[in-house]
């Protein structure tokens, strides 16, 4: 059974065509994302779907009532009034302003009024209601402090945490997110992901997030302008199959080229020879007048063929246009870049980093990892010396050249256009800011546009602009691929294991931290513990049970001491040797076996 299907969609914003001629179908149960360039217009095809925008062009079926519809949209910001939980509870509004009444009514005592809207209340299971929005609340990790806070006072994965309570508590069949792990640390996401997994309906959703489409997604719709194309499975089907289908393409392309140039050859061939043949004949040659004919039919066969092989022409595929540059670093010479030596931080008196020791090297690509509000951002801004440690020291080399990238886009100020933004920096021609900008996107008009007119993808580009201007021989990355879509998140990622320099990177994208990093460092309870390996080992490390760590402790144990048993010397000691190397072999064997 169908739950929703939207055919042929057309949509515009300020007259301009966003896409057209989009068709996508849900099915119950069924989990479905929506990917596409920042730009395109996937927000706004949902804001169709729902009603908010209307579409240009296209037909909307509906197998569920509107009524059973939940939703959670990046720019729902809501009453600015209202508290946390009023906002959560606002979703059902009758149950809402039935508990207002019900307060109101005990307040101004008036006991008729209390006692009807009392009934009323109970006829709807109003308490359990209640106990449902504080059961979510809590499994989102909005505990009871939070709850009375202005919804606006709320960081941004608070927020992203009570608009995802907000829609959960509706049970709805289908639910549609926009961008729902934004601001969401590893813990909460891992939470929603097995969420989504048992919720009974169906789910559609945009996200950025490659790991969460590969978890959730049972079908990939890539939205374009052209329309919208379907593919089985999560990203990583979706990747597979797409990169087939532009070898395929890419194939039958050169093959039609190389008919089409055939073709041209052999019509052009025929109608010489009929030139030839119609010149020599006459009506006293009645052979030389057949041989003209039959090379007339030739070519006219062939120009069919040419006109049928046009009607059916590939179009030469296209690759979406890419960030075309590459950070650069200026050399370092030495082997220690930055040394955090018992640093500690405090905001006010809350504690937040407590006798935090490590060292960035040279070759270091470093992941910091932790929940929200672990101190990670505070972690990265003492090292780029954005603040200052409460106590201890961070000694940095003399060659050291820190290029930083936080969430909050700090160095770019509101109110200069984009090409004034670069000129700022020094030594940088007018001729040299317009190359590098159009290799990141920005071409002809678009460089006059203002920070503050810019979505947070096209900052984030000018952001990664000024950074590769810097020749930073260490970057301090915080969330960089955040409000990127996927084709510029992987580009970047290239330019990151191209990049000769350190890098030292907070991200809860774990594509990202699989394909760049070779240490970890975790946050937790203002305390920092190192990792000597890559984020995939890491992960691996993690997912081990205690029993099967204690198993493989052992084993390493056992494998040192045979390692030592067989470098030692001495024939006399020989035989012993051999004894206790054949017992050492016999308990590694078992706890092979165990292991397995």
């Amino acid at each position: 059974m169908f739950i929703l299907k939207i055919e042929n969609a057309k949509m515009e914003f300020d007259g301009v065509t966003l896409f057209e001629q989009a068709s996508l179908e849900i099915q119950e149960n069924e989990r479905v994302a929506l990917i596409g360039e920042n730009g395109v217009g996937k927000t706004t095809f949902l804001k169709g779907i729902l009603g908010q925008i209307p579409m240009k062009e296209g037909k909307i079926t509906f197998g569920i009532s509107r009524d059973e519809i939940g939703w959670m949209m990046q720019d729902s910001d809501g009453d600015v009034c209202l508290s946390t939980r009023e906002w959560v509870e606002s979703e059902h509004l009758e149950l809402s302003q039935l508990k207002r009444e019900l307060l109101k009514s005990q307040e101004e005592k008036r006991l008729d009024d209390y006692n009807q809207t009392l009934q009323k209340y109970l006829d709807m299971d109003g308490y359990q209601w209640e106990v449902q929005v504080e059961k979510t609340l809590n499994q989102l990790g909005l505990l009871e402090p939070v709850w009375e806070l202005p919804f606006s006072s709320l960081s941004g994965g608070q927020k992203t945490r009570a608009k995802l309570a907000r829609v959960m508590i509706k049970s709805p069949k289908l639910l549609i997110l926009d961008e729902p792990t934004n601001h969401l640390d590893t813990e909460t996401i891992e939470w929603l992901q097995d969420w989504l997994s048992r919720y009974r309906g169906s789910v559609l959703f945009i996200s950025h997030e490659r790991d969460f489409i590969d978890q959730m997604a049972q079908m990939t719709y890539e939205l374009t302008e052209k329309g919208m194309k379907k593919y089985q499975g999560g990203y990583q089907a979706y990747k597979t199959q797409k990169d087939h289908e532009m070898k395929s393409l890419q194939s039958l392309y050169e093959k039609q080229r190389q008919e089409r140039k055939k073709l041209i050859d052999t019509i052009q061939m025929y109608k010489n020879w009929y030139q030839q043949a119609n010149a020599a004949a006459s009506v006293r040659n009645p052979v030389a007048q057949k041989q003209a004919a039959k090379q007339a039919t030739k070519y006219k066969t062939k120009e069919k063929e040419l006109e049928r092989l046009e009607n059916e022409r590939v179009e030469k595929p296209q690759e979406t246009p890419s960030i075309q540059a590459s950070f650069d670093a200026k050399d370092f010479s030495g082997k220690r870049m930055l040394d955090v030596n018992q640093v500690s931080f405090s905001y006010g008196t809350h504690l937040v980093l407590r006798e935090v020791n490590m060292q960035i090297k040279r070759g270091d690509r470093l992941a910091v990892i932790g929940k929200n509000g672990s101190g990670k951002t505070t972690l990265l801004k003492l090292m780029a010396g954005k603040l200052m440690p409460t106590s201890g020291v961070i000694t940095r080399n003399p060659q050291l050249n820190i290029g930083y990238f936080f969430q909050e886009l700090e160095n770019l100020h509101p109110e200069r256009t984009i090409l004034e933004e670069l000129l700022s920096l020094p030594n940088i021609t007018q001729s040299e800011a317009r190359t590098i900008l159009a290799c990141f996107l920005f071409r002809k008009e678009e460089v006059y546009k203002k920070v503050k007119q810019l979505s947070m993808g096209e900052k984030c580009r000018v952001a990664f602009v000024k950074l590769y201007f810097s020749g930073a021989n260490l970057l301090i990355l915080d969330e960089p691929t955040n409000y990127l879509d996927i084709a510029t998140r992987e580009r970047i990622e290239e330019m990151l294991v191209a990049y000769q320099g350190a890098v030292v990177v907070v991200a809860h994208d774990p594509y990202l931290l699989r394909k760049i990093t070779n240490k970890v460092a975790m946050i937790g309870n203002g305390k920092v513990s190192n990792y000597i390996g890559t984020y995939e080992e890491w992960e691996q490390h993690v997912s081990i049970s205690p029993q099967s760590q204690e198993i493989r402790n052992k084993q390493q144990r056992l494998e040192w001491e045979l390692a030592e048993l067989l470098s030692e010397e001495g024939v006399e000691a020989e035989e012993q040797r051999l004894e206790k190397a054949k017992e050492l072999k016999q308990q590694l064997e078992q706890l092979k076996s165990m292991e397995e």
